[in-house]
């Protein structure tokens, strides 16, 4: 399985338990959130490693940037549009808003 199949998993599962959900945000606040976010997701049933959530985050974003503007490297860096682990986090709040 793929690091975005692994995180649509992980995101069905913070979906169907708001303290699995609660978990995975707190790692935000930690001092290694990154690790501290995979092991949770292999606890989960959804095995991540930090190296690979990095690089598919990395690697999302060169093929956009790649996509558009002719793939020229004076694009400017999106906010956050590298980071596979801040877009998560967002789209799990995003879940906690809906249902509040």
């Amino acid at each position: 399985m793929g690091v975005g199949q692994t995180l649509d998993a992980l995101k069905a599962v913070a979906k169907n338990d708001p303290e699995k959900r609660a978990a995975l945000l707190a790692t935000r606040d930690m001092k290694n959130a990154v690790t501290e976010f995979c092991r949770l997701s292999t606890e989960y049933g959804c095995p991540l490693n930090a190296m690979d959530l990095i690089d598919y985050g990395e690697s999302s974003y060169a093929a956009m940037r790649r996509s558009t503007n002719g793939g020229g490297e004076n694009s400017p860096l999106l906010f956050y549009e590298d980071d596979a682990y801040e877009i998560f986090l967002a789209e799990l709040r995003e879940l906690d808003d809906s249902e509040a």
